[in-house]
């Protein structure tokens, strides 16, 4: 467990509290507001799990100002967030390093029965949590329950792991002698999450974390919070104690300076996110003044190599799972593939076949549908750009190519041949739906 490391006192620092401002001091040391409630959202989402507050020191903190947050395929407002800023963020590593202080000495056994409980909550509220993700990020409602299945199981898999954080006996040089090794809870971590996997990148942090003995703030996208918030409400029902999971949502124009604030704070001692490289360079450079421990998986520009010896049908069959999971909106879709001379033609031929049989946009709700919205405008620009940059440096649009009449967040699967290394979907991640093929890559140093 990366979290698992070094035993920091609670008692080694005293920052001086957050100051009075736009909220009611409900709790000694940290600042919780008047509660706004739940979001109505749209019809078939549980009014239960979809809360709009931050999560501090177990209690819903609002904020003097929200945010919108919308479902992609349709445009619908599904309610307005807490958007927390630096105060609330400072608030809730105080909250997380004070639980910590007592997290931190309840027994292993303990910390797995209360994992374990909020990963039977979550199974319990499979489905309902399944469309908060569909109508929050618009992945397909197979695939959001899918998520929920892989996000539960990482609070089961830490749950057990809770009770085998071993030491260990080393021999050491001097005969008489043995080196003792113990592994104890580092303190706050500050996880940030990204957007297209909203629950389970959460769970897979947090369960970490926890199983550890440490406490952890959780900053979640600006176009998913509802995932995290609603997995505040089962882990406050699983007897998670408070304090030890927090959650601040907040607006994109507020991201930075709540990143900033997390990972300077003092009392953090422990930085996890998951993102693009620029974001994430941006993060280390914070992080580094205080020399926080960090954890990165950034973005990716992966290739999907076919030789001349590959079986074709089974190489599409590759391709279409590599490619088009979530609409090519993961960190690990295929970015561009490589194909040999050989096979180029009958590939590029077979897959664009796939591509027009088994590949159906629309509304993540409908039971047909495999490919839903990108996550915003921003999104389809960038996809849009990829596409028009290839064409305009003599790459072919073999199918798709533009935005899908469905609505303006949709875009048509797309395969591209005749690309070059010049182009920016060659030298960039794009994630979208958008396969550029390269034929011939001998001389591809990459």
């Amino acid at each position: 467990m990366a979290t698992c490391f070094r035993l920091r006192s609670c008692l080694a620092l005293h920052l001086p509290r957050t100051p009075p401002s736009r909220v009611l001091r409900l709790r000694a040391g940290y600042p919780v507001a008047r509660i706004r409630g739940y979001a109505r959202g749209p019809a078939g989402l549980s009014s239960a799990l979809l809360r709009t507050d931050g999560f501090v020191g177990g209690s819903w903190l609002s904020a003097a100002a929200t945010f919108p947050v919308h479902d992609p395929a349709s445009g619908a407002e599904l309610g307005l967030v807490a958007d927390c800023g630096v105060p609330e963020a400072r608030a809730a590593v105080r909250a997380a390093y004070e639980a910590f202080c007592s997290w931190r000495g309840v027994s292993a056994k303990e910390r797995s029965s209360l994992l374990r409980k909020w990963y039977d909550l979550m199974i319990q509220n499979k489905d309902d949590l399944a469309k908060i993700i569909t109508a929050e990020s618009g992945k397909p409602l197979k695939e959001a329950q899918g998520e929920i299945l892989y996000s539960a199981n990482f609070l089961e898999w830490f749950s057990e792991e809770a009770r085998r954080v071993y030491g260990d006996i080393i021999y050491t040089p001097a005969k008489e002698k043995r080196a003792l090794v113990l592994k104890q809870p580092l303190g706050v971590a500050a996880v940030i999450t990204p957007w297209n996997f909203p629950s389970a990148m959460i769970t897979r942090k947090v369960g970490a974390a926890l199983a550890a003995g440490c406490t952890v703030v959780v900053k979640p996208a600006e176009d998913t919070p509802f995932s995290a918030l609603a997995l505040a409400a089962l882990a406050d029902q699983a007897g998670i104690p408070p304090g030890v999971y927090n959650v601040i949502p907040c607006s994109q124009k507020k991201a930075k300076e709540v990143g900033e604030a997390l990972c300077t704070d003092p009392l953090v001692s422990k930085i996890s996110f998951t993102g693009s490289t620029a974001t994430g360079k941006v993060l280390l450079h914070h992080a580094a003044n205080s020399v926080k421990r960090v954890s990165m998986e950034l973005g990716g520009h992966a290739p999907f190599i076919v030789f001349d010896s590959a079986n074709v049908d089974q190489a599409v069959a590759g391709a279409m799972a590599s490619k088009f999971r979530n609409s090519g909106q993961t960190c690990v879709c295929s970015n561009r593939f490589l194909v040999q001379r050989g096979i180029h033609d009958s590939f590029v031929k077979k897959f664009a076949e796939a591509m027009k049989t088994n590949l159906h946009v629309g509304n993540g709700f409908e039971e047909r549908t495999t490919q839903g919205p990108l996550i915003n405008e921003k999104a389809v620009e960038k996809v849009e750009k990829h596409v028009s940059d290839a064409i305009s440096k003599g790459a072919t649009v073999v199918t798709g190519g533009k935005r899908h009449q469905v609505g303006k967040n949709f875009f048509e699967p797309t395969l591209l041949s005749n690309v070059t290394r010049d182009m920016l979907c060659s030298q960039e991640e794009t994630f979208g739906p958008v396969a550029p093929v390269i034929k011939d890559f001998a001389d591809d140093p990459s």
